[in-house]
């Protein structure tokens, strides 16, 4: 980050505004509607400033300023037409440790003023670090559309019960639930329609619910993360994720998505992946049990899709026979996802009919895939987790009768910024597999000729580049 976003207490504080025109009117009106003690430094003011110091709001030095102006001040803005003295302003501002605005100057800026929704008391901060304010604008813009106007006044009622309710109950989770079912529920629907009396009897309700523990009983959402954009992610995905108390998640899960969920929600790792200390499914599933019988809001959060080689069904048997209830979001498995961003369509009316799953993470007994069908023409054969198999499966394909100079693709962390894809022939999979680290996808088949005119994500030049270099190899 470029700066730390915080909210600061400037209430009764003295402030220094050094200008008199109307960018510095804007700054001093912010202040005084947070309640602070300003002071104006300027030869002239316009008429908002007039209007102000003749109501008693401000107090005003008709001089130059001078660097002791600002001693015993807590922060300052400089807003004039005169780059010479905004950078005195700064320089003496820094020399005492005051924080400062130059306007229009990050450069001078130890701290900047961002756009606002305000829903008083709810406030929301939208930054660009100087660098595009009017993006800025416009996604405040967004927002504003977005946030009823009852906001504040939720917010408000919600603050006259917070004592109330923790003499009522004693569970921090227990009052996270509560509040989080009366902001989603009949409460806030009474606050938008004026109904203040009967939404404050409503949380009345709603309190004697969590104190005979009514709904503290745990439960379990399987989540797919996808197969690592966290703009793939469904609505449901992320509104769950935030209500989570504990989330269970797997090292396929992108570190983007990662940053979605509930900051402070327990995370534990519980992923599987070669190299790396791995978590028996055993206990993965005794953990999930036991942290929904502790009455906790539980996400197991898997990469992709669970019911697509994640053993999300297992899972679920598990929770079942243990009573505890469970919903599942899907996500979207890798085969769709990182095919989608490498240009590569799974089927095509020319090139491929049918598109067929397999995982090369094959049971430990042997390998009982029928090779026959996996090797037939004309279709798109799409491997989770191959690469260290990846000579048994060029071997197998081959022999079973896929030609040699089939179009095979690796695509390494699909979807993410890192993304990688190695292109090259059915006979140089094992090769080719040498030069790329997990999670890979592995795509044989004709339909990834394709990628060449149907490439959009990331630079296609790098990629070529890089299956030459391994070709050459």
């Amino acid at each position: 980050m470029d700066y730390l976003p915080i909210f600061a207490d400037i209430r009764r504080r003295p402030c220094l505004v050094v200008g008199g025109g109307d960018v510095a009117w804007r700054k001093t009106r912010m202040l005084l509607k947070a309640g602070a003690d300003v002071r104006v430094i300027a030869h002239e003011l316009n008429g908002d400033f007039q209007q102000a110091l003749q109501a008693g709001e401000i107090t005003h030095q008709a001089e130059e300023f001078a660097p002791s102006d600002l001693d015993g001040i807590f922060l300052a803005i400089a807003a004039t037409d005169r780059k010479a003295v905004n950078a005195l302003v700064y320089q003496s501002a820094n020399q005492r440790q005051v924080m400062v605005n130059v306007v229009d100057d990050t450069q001078r800026c130890s701290f900047i003023v961002p756009s606002i929704v305000d829903r008083s008391p709810i406030i929301v901060a939208i930054s660009s670090s100087g660098k595009a304010p009017v993006l800025a604008r416009l996604v405040r813009e967004k927002l504003e559309a977005l946030l009823p106007q009852h906001l504040g006044r939720m917010a408000d009622i919600a603050g006259r019960f917070r004592n109330r309710l923790a003499q009522i109950v004693s569970s921090a989770s227990q009052r996270r639930y509560f509040w989080e079912l009366a902001f989603n529920g009949r409460f806030s629907e009474l606050v938008a329609a004026g109904q203040e009396k009967q939404a404050e009897q409503e949380l009345a309700d709603l309190s004697l619910q969590a104190q005979q523990q009514r709904f503290s009983q745990g439960q379990v959402a399987l989540i797919g993360a996808g197969p690592g954009d966290a703009g793939l992610l469904t609505l449901r995905a992320l509104q769950l994720m935030q209500q989570a108390d504990v989330v269970l998640y797997d090292y396929l899960v992108s570190d983007e998505v990662m940053d979605l969920v509930r900051r402070d929600a327990e995370l534990v790792c519980v992923g599987k992946k070669a190299g790396f200390h791995s978590v028996p499914q055993e206990e993965t599933n005794e953990l999930i049990v036991r942290y929904a019988e502790q009455g906790k809001r539980v996400v197991r959060l898997k990469g992709g899709d669970p019911f697509v080689f994640g053993r999300g069904g297992e899972e679920l048997e598990v929770l079942f026979d243990a009573g505890i209830p469970f919903q599942v979001v899907p996500g979207i498995t890798a085969a769709a996802g990182a095919t989608a961003y490498a240009g590569i369509p799974l089927t095509h009316r020319d090139y491929a009919q049918t598109a067929m799953f397999i995982t090369g993470h094959l049971k430990p007994d042997g390998d009982q895939l029928d090779w026959s069908t996996l090797a037939r023409g004309k279709q798109t054969l799409v491997i989770y987790m191959g690469l260290m198999k990846s000579s048994h499966i060029q071997q197998q394909l081959l022999s079973h009768g896929r030609a040699a100079d089939t179009p095979i693709a690796i695509i390494e962390r699909g979807t993410q910024k890192s993304q990688k894809v190695l292109k090259g022939q059915l006979g140089e999979l094992a090769t080719l597999a040498q030069h790329a680290a997990s999670p890979s996808l592995i795509v044989v088949g004709e339909v990834v000729n394709l990628s060449e005119k149907l490439h959009w994500f990331g630079k296609q030049e790098q990629q070529l580049q890089q299956s030459a270099v391994v070709k050459l190899a």
